[in-house]
């Protein structure tokens, strides 16, 4: 499935839910430059969301290969987009990670994948965190995980406090990332340019 060419069910009525807001907000949405704005906004979202229709965990195993490589592997400054579940705004950046195999490795764009699958659903940055730590950790079964998410919070920026350089840092990570000299070298890893 093509995100910006098919759809899932129920287009046409998110669209008249969105029809439904504009009135709400005071606006006319029969204005011209409104009138194809509901539909607009209804695949936006189904495209902002599209991981929900996706399976991480088969992307990785896609691409499953027997090594006996048992160093860290990191994939770093992996750009995401996702969407605040409290407030639907997005909030972006970046993301790290690492892992030490255990007898298998998957194709380096897979990470980055699985990033994808779980930026495109309504999240928390916590949550996000996890899930992909999680996800990784269960279909490769290496030794060890490590997850850092940095990102920049439209909620935060454009309403509420309004803060506009805040950054959010979020950590997750597992076995041989338990030992503070492991995750010291990956979090050095990450800051080299």
């Amino acid at each position: 499935m093509n995100p910006e060419t098919e759809f899932r069910p129920g287009l046409d009525e998110m669209a008249s839910h969105f029809h439904a807001i504009l009135k709400l907000l005071g606006e006319d949405p029969e204005r011209e430059g409104l009138t194809k704005t509901p539909m607009r906004v209804a695949k936006a979202m189904q495209i902002l969301t599209r991981g929900y229709t996706q399976d991480a965990h088969k992307v990785l195993t896609d691409a499953l290969f027997k090594e006996e490589y048992n160093q860290m592997v990191i994939v770093k400054n992996i750009d995401f987009y996702s969407m605040c579940e409290h407030h639907i705004l997005p909030f972006y950046g970046q993301v790290h990670v690492a892992y030490i195999p255990n007898g298998y490795i998957t194709g380096l764009s897979k990470i980055a994948r699985v990033v994808d699958i779980f930026s495109h659903r309504l999240q928390v940055q916590e949550r996000l965190t996890q899930q992909i730590k999680d996800c990784i950790q269960e279909t490769l079964k290496p030794l060890g995980v490590m997850v850092v998410v940095e990102a920049k919070h439209m909620c935060m920026q454009m309403r509420g406090v309004e803060k506009h350089n805040s950054v959010t840092t979020t950590s997750d990570f597992s076995g041989a990332f338990n030992q503070a000299k492991t995750r010291e070298e990956f979090m050095n890893l990450i800051r080299q340019k």
